[in-house]
């Protein structure tokens, strides 16, 4: 349920936190409740158990969501990130452009889009970063590529981040939005400022019509 910071940097290999980053394991056994894992270092610790967290958080997902069930999404005291992400995610390659994301943004409706390098993310960039990294200078031109560019830092959490928590670091950082990342280290989704004002806009609707 951590959340992590990534300092702003040049989009080369993936900016995720170590957490996220896939990594070679060797052959690994099918895990069960009662299997006790095995912590001295081997090739397969690591994946065992990352496999045995998330069927630990899958249930805790499961029962949070029965126990929760009638109650406004707002109101709760834990709130996953899954629940109110957007899971819709564009991207574009290192090599693309600042003109690449501006159009990708303006055709698709969006205002963040990931950077990726070698397949790997390697950045969150949203249309107020890039308005403004065009208007401080005129050697910043739109053919400019991302992998010159130092881009800025970026959140990112797990899909059972606590949503409240992550809205109090996104304003102490003053950024708009997190990325949303899975246990393989793939982006599963976006949460953004707007995701917020949604959720609490519906909330004001409830308590009028009550």
């Amino acid at each position: 349920m951590s959340i992590y910071v990534s300092e702003p940097g040049r989009p080369v290999g993936t900016r995720l936190p170590e957490i996220f980053r896939g990594r070679r394991v060797g052959e690994v056994t099918e895990l069960t409740e009662t299997h006790k894992l095995d912590v001295s270092h081997s090739e397969n610790t690591d994946a065992e158990f990352q496999m045995a967290a998330r069927s630990g958080r899958h249930r805790a997902l499961e029962e949070y969501g029965s126990a929760t069930a009638g109650e406004p999404k707002e109101r709760r005291l834990y709130l996953p990130v899954s629940q109110i992400c957007t899971p819709t995610l564009f991207s574009l390659p290192a090599t693309a452009t600042v003109a690449d994301a501006l159009e990708t943004m303006e055709e698709n409706g969006i205002h963040h889009i990931v950077i990726t390098a070698d397949g790997n993310v390697a950045g969150l960039v949203d249309l107020r970063w890039l308005l403004t990294w065009l208007h401080e200078s005129e050697d910043h031109a739109p053919d400019s590529g991302f992998v010159n560019i130092e881009l800025p830092a970026f959140l990112t959490a797990s899909p059972e981040t606590d949503a409240h928590q992550l809205a109090r670091l996104m304003l102490a950082h003053q950024l708009s939005a997190a990325l949303v990342v899975d246990e393989t280290g793939r982006p599963a989704g976006v949460v953004t400022s707007t995701d917020y004002l949604r959720l609490y806009a519906s909330a004001g609707r409830h308590e009028g019509s009550v």
